[in-house]
């Protein structure tokens, strides 16, 4: 089977794209951007086009690679040329919930999916981490990079299937997993759950869907990460590992039950982390994708805690909201979420699927909610910014981004620490065949 995947580059659609190529589909697709996958495609020899989604390069693998199934984000819009294509060529439509299920069940495996407002992300990829490190074969799919293995993967003697189960879009209700992770429900997405009340209602039934369920429990007291959240994401993937591991039997049970936690406690201290979830771009330079104030909260103690480890003077925050329609919901939760930070620098919104009803908050608007706000500044991604970034590292601080927008390859391309640029848009321009088709 043939598969085409509009949006193919994303940290949603790339990691899909990467465990159907291991599981032995044809794999094809196009982006309008290069992200942060697509260097990990390429080298797995699944052919993409980046630039204008026009369907031409569609079209031509149409008829010279016979797509089947034509899988598309969220985000792709009715009108779309490679929809309406896919729609004249009578391809089966889909988004990628159903590819997932069609792997899932083709290889009969058992889902552990990570569902929750926050933590999903680095608690499915520690249970990964953990599953590697005692050798037990998994298959997965995680929304974002990680440096110790590709960030999808198919596993052909595996039994299991360790997925990070979006709620954007209601994604994560067309799934019965075999077991579910639960790090933390608070009330986000607007624009698709109208209330608090149908927010948790989801949560509800995705957890009445699953056949067993693991929720937050108390942080076992031999963790050494940096900061409480992670220490409760390790936690939370410790216990799923157990659930997935064979029950010791015979004489001594409780004995060997203790001694199996202290292993992989030992195993989930060495985790070393993941793409943008306060991930190191050079001494004393970190990036993190939080954009929920109490993401943001979370992220700012592990923060304060390194920064503290690292025995520096404090942190300081360059923070960049990620779309206007959900923070007019939660702008008011951001009042203490920046509690004792040095300096905090505010850039303006990135704008997505925005509803135009609702006014586009300024740097401004923001600042005047915090309780600390003597210390927030409005600013603007450029040289400036930077020159300030550095004098303040100079003084022996902590410099933490928290972006879900083009913030990080900013960030990246100014203080990475081999000033490699990470605009993948040039690295992995479009190339042309012999036959005049963008690959």
């Amino acid at each position: 089977m043939n598969i085409y995947i509009s949006g193919i580059s994303g940290t949603g659609m790339g990691p899909l794209a990467l465990m159907a190529k291991g599981a032995g589909l044809g794999v094809y697709g196009s982006d309008l951007n290069a992200g942060a996958i697509t260097g990990e495609l390429l080298e797995n020899d699944i052919k993409i086009c980046l630039g204008i989604q026009d369907g031409s390069f569609l079209k031509s693998c149409i008829k010279n690679e016979k797509i089947d199934w034509f899988v598309h984000t969220s985000a792709l819009p009715k009108d779309h040329p490679e929809l309406q294509i896919a729609k004249k060529h009578k391809l089966k439509i889909s988004k990628r919930d159903e590819l997932i299920s069609y792997l899932v069940k083709k290889s009969k495996l058992k889902m552990v999916a990570v569902a929750g407002t926050h933590g999903k992300t680095t608690t499915t990829a520690m249970i990964v981490w953990i599953a590697m490190k005692l050798g037990i074969p998994v298959s997965y799919i995680i929304g974002t990079t990680l440096p110790f293995a590709p960030a999808g993967h198919y596993e052909k003697n595996a039994e299991y299937f360790i997925y990070e189960a979006d709620e954007y879009d209601r994604n994560f209700l067309n799934f019965h997993p075999w077991l579910s992770i639960i790090p933390c429900i608070t009330y986000d997405h607007p624009d698709i759950y109208q209330s608090v009340e149908e927010y948790e209602a989801a949560f509800q039934q995705f957890i009445d869907q699953s056949q067993n369920t693991i929720y937050g429990d108390e942080i076992d007291a031999d963790l050494n990460l940096a900061g409480e959240v992670r220490r409760y994401d390790a936690t939370l993937a410790v216990d799923a590992i157990e659930a997935m591991l064979p029950a010791p039997t015979g004489l001594g049970k409780k004995a060997k039950l203790r001694s199996q936690r202290k292993k992989l406690i030992k195993i989930v201290n060495d985790f070393p982390g993941v793409g943008r979830r306060f991930e190191r771009i050079a001494p004393g330079f970190y990036s993190d994708y939080a954009h929920h104030p109490e993401e943001v909260a979370a992220t700012v103690e592990i923060a304060k805690e390194e920064a503290d480890r690292q025995g520096l003077k404090g942190v300081v925050v360059v923070y960049e909201p990620h779309q206007n329609t959900r923070q007019a919901e939660l702008a008011d939760l951001y009042r203490d979420a920046f509690e004792d930070i040095s300096k905090i620098y505010w850039t303006p919104t990135y704008l997505t699927r925005e509803n135009p009803k609702v006014r586009v908050l300024a740097p401004s608007d923001y600042i005047e909610k915090l309780s600390n706000k003597k210390v927030a500044e409005k600013a603007e991604f450029g040289e400036e910014l930077a020159e300030e970034l550095r004098k303040w590292r100079e003084k022996g601080y902590l410099i933490l981004l928290m972006s879900a927008g083009p913030g990080d390859a900013w960030w990246r391309k100014e203080f990475w620490v081999d000033n490699q640029a990470t605009d993948l848009q040039e690295v992995f321009a479009p190339r042309t065949t012999e036959d005049g088709s963008e690959r």
